[in-house]
Formats: structure tokens, C-alpha cells, sequence
């Protein structure tokens, strides 16, 4: 019972450690942390052998601890499948050296698998004799000795890595050669101690030392590169606002364009058919002579003459938001404010109208019709009324 108090330890110490990457899918998005993940469990699978071993073998029931032993054998292969592609993983290692890798812990993992099913009719790897009394055989000897290797080789290629590295990725080469160094250590002396629980140990400081000095330092990393992403995604969106924007703008005046105008006559028509809205007036505007100035003083004179009379519209209807909807027509539609002091905007500029004609100014002609929701069921049944009106005040300012 007392070897499985480590096993016990060292199970609970790497959940509490890494709950967030074991249980927490989410955090599991990028390649490197999946497989570390998969690394994790394959530990967890070993730790759970190795607790059950040193259970059934204090109560001596030599079957179960011939079972779980090939289980263990098992998951300590697959620990070094998963290990060495963490690794390669990791370091980005996309090189020979990668490469060689990832095909050696494919091989260890298939050479202990045919070696546990030989194991089962020959023991080659272990024995469990009837006084339950675990033997090991010369290849198991031979599994932990290439283990050592491999971690070894690990170690001395992240060494030499780290040497040639001055940014922050020599963490990485530094933490992972320390892992191999710890582990080909007590791998060293349970070939020579076979019934201490020196695995493990092994397992639970590599572990720990990965998540002190790596794990952590990975999710800051993530964290940072979330905040980047979620930045350019806020930059990103601000551009499309503004591309938006540019989109619903007329580029001479400032103002909303046609397009926009169309956006807010389809809204109203879902506010008229839902009853949300019960008051509003459309007002229209007509540049008088606009094509005789292009024609007589040319475009840019022209040009100046829409955005004068468009500065005169806004600063009339403050309230309201004015649409350029033509080359010389203007709308703005009145609510609220606007629509509340409406006949004294429409005095207003009218009389202004009148003052600019008898001084030979600009002249804008406007015409305007209220929403009444028992005749009109739309926004161009409106919009009509008041473009007629306009026509009527454009000839009116004509004969002036």
C-alpha cells in the first residue's frame, strides 16, 4: 500500500495542477495543447496502473497483477508516443530531427505493444509467479534503457538549440531538457530498484516543472495573443464602420445618401406596419437653376451651390436627418423635435426663400406632408404628397 501512496500524490497534484487543459475543452484549441492533453491522460492512465499495482500486489492476487502490469507497460508507452510528439510539437521542430522523433515514439509504442502480446504466452518483459511475486525480464530492461536514451537525446538537442537561441523561445529548449534530464535520472536508478514507484516521482517533477515554467508562460502568451486578436478584430470592425459609413454618406454634401434614404423608408414602412409609429413628416427640397449654374459658371461654382443650400437644410432642420436623394433634390425626415416645431421650421425657411429669390440668391424650393395614419399606409404615399408640394412652391418661387 505504502508504494501506492505515490501514485496517489502524484494523480491528484497533476489534476490540480493542469484541471484547466484536462477538463476545460476551450483551452484546448491550439495542435500544442491538444497533444499536450493527450500527453496528460496517457500520465493519468500510467498513475492509475501504478496505484493498482502496488494495491493488488499487498493482496496477492497474481492475476490481476499480471493484467495490470501489461496495462502499465501499456500506458508507459504510450507516454512516450505522446511525450515525443509534445516535443517536436512544442519546439515547432518541423526538421530530420522532428521528424526522427516522432517516427521513433510511433515505433517504441508499436515494439511494447508486440512485445506485451509475446509477453502473455512468453515472459520476455515481466513474470508474476502464483506467490504473486513480480520478476522482471531482460526486455524490460531494455524498454527502460531506450527510454533513457531517447529522453537523453531529447535533452542534449535542446541544449544545443538553447545556445544558438536569444529569444524567448530558449525557455522552451531549457524546460524541456530539464524534463528529460529529471526523468533519465530516476529511469536510471528504477532499473536497478524495480519495486519503488521511481516512475512516478519522475513523472510528477517533469509534470510540475512544465507547468511552473512553461504552461504558465504559454497561457500568458495565449492571453496576449487573444488580447492582439480580439484588437485587430475591434480594428477590423471599426474599418467596416467606416467603410459603412462612406457607403451611407454622399461624398459632396456629407449628408445620408440615396441609399440611405431607401434604408430609412423601408424602417418606417415596418414601424407604419407594426403601429410603432404615428407621427412623422417628410420634407422636400429642389435647387432651383442648378443646371444653369453648371451650364453658365461651371461644375465647381455648381458644386459649391449644392453645399451651400445642403449647410442652409441642415442648419434648418438640426433635428432631423437630411438625405442628398438626386443631383439637385434634397428630403429630410422630421420627427420629435423637428416634427413638434414643424410649421414655424417650414415659416422660416420659406420666408428665407423668398428674401433670397428677391435678392437674386440661391433658391431652394420645399415641400412638405405629414403622416396620417388613416389614409396613408406607407412611406411613399407621404414622400408623394410632398414632392408635389415642392412643385407647386418651385413654380410659385418661378414667377417671383
Amino acid at each position: 500500500m505504502y508504494y501506492s501512496t505515490i501514485g496517489i500524490l502524484a494523480f491528484l497534484i497533476l489534476i490540480i495542477e493542469n484541471q484547466d487543459i484536462l477538463f476545460k475543452r476551450g483551452s484546448t484549441e491550439l495542435t500544442v495543447w491538444k497533444v499536450y492533453r493527450r500527453f496528460l491522460l496517457a500520465v493519468l492512465v500510467y498513475y492509475a496502473t501504478d496505484i493498482l499495482w502496488g494495491i493488488i500486489e499487498s493482496q496477492k492476487f497474481s492475476r490481476l497483477l499480471f493484467i495490470d502490469t501489461l496495462i502499465y507497460f501499456i500506458a508507459m508507452a504510450v507516454g512516450v508516443f505522446y511525450w515525443t510528439q509534445y516535443a517536436v510539437t512544442y519546439l515547432d521542430e518541423d526538421n530530420s530531427f522532428g521528424r526522427f522523433l516522432m517516427y521513433t515514439g510511433r515505433v517504441f509504442l508499436a515494439a511494447v505493444s508486440l512485445i506485451i502480446v509475446i509477453n502473455i504466452f512468453t515472459p520476455v518483459l515481466f513474470e508474476v509467479d502464483s506467490e504473486c511475486v513480480y520478476r522482471a525480464k531482460t526486455c524490460r530492461y531494455v524498454l527502460l534503457g531506450i527510454q533513457i536514451l531517447l529522453l537523453l537525446l531529447i535533452s542534449v538537442h535542446a541544449f544545443l538549440s538553447l545556445s544558438k537561441k536569444r529569444d524567448a523561445s530558449g525557455k522552451r529548449y531549457r524546460t524541456i531538457a530539464l524534463f528529460g534530464i529529471i526523468m533519465a535520472l530516476f529511469l536510471t536508478i528504477q532499473l536497478f530498484f524495480p519495486y519503488l514507484p521511481l516512475y512516478s516521482i519522475a513523472y510528477m517533477l517533469g509534470l510540475s516543472l512544465l507547468h511552473s515554467f512553461v504552461v504558465n508562460d504559454e497561457k500568458e502568451d495565449f492571453k496576449h495573443d487573444l488580447e492582439r486578436s480580439l484588437e485587430r478584430e475591434k480594428m477590423q470592425h471599426e474599418r467596416l464602420k467606416s467603410a459603412m459609413q462612406l457607403a451611407y454618406t454622399d461624398p459632396l454634401t456629407g449628408v445620408k445618401n440615396k441609399h440611405a434614404f431607401i434604408e430609412a423608408e423601408n424602417d418606417i414602412d415596418r414601424r407604419i406596419d407594426s403601429g410603432l409609429i404615428s407621427q412623422f413628416a417628410v420634407v422636400i427640397f429642389d435647387l432651383n437653376d442648378l443646371k444653369k449654374v453648371n451650364d453658365s459658371h461651371g461644375h465647381e461654382l455648381g458644386d459649391r451651390y449644392i453645399i451651400d443650400a445642403c449647410r442652409l437644410i441642415c442648419s434648418c432642420f438640426k433635428h432631423s436627418p437630411v438625405y442628398r436623394i438626386g443631383g439637385d433634390e434634397f428630403a429630410a425626415i422630421a420627427e420629435s423635435a423637428d416634427y413638434n416645431t414643424l410649421d414655424e421650421l417650414l415659416a422660416g425657411f420659406d420666408e428665407k426663400m423668398a428674401n433670397n429669390a428677391e435678392h437674386g440668391l440661391f433658391v431652394i424650393a420645399s415641400g412638405c406632408a405629414r403622416f396620417d395614419p388613416r389614409t396613408d399606409n406607407s412611406f411613399s404615399s407621404v414622400f408623394e404628397r410632398a414632392d408635389e408640394m415642392m412643385y407647386i412652391r418651385k413654380r410659385l418661387l418661378k414667377q417671383t
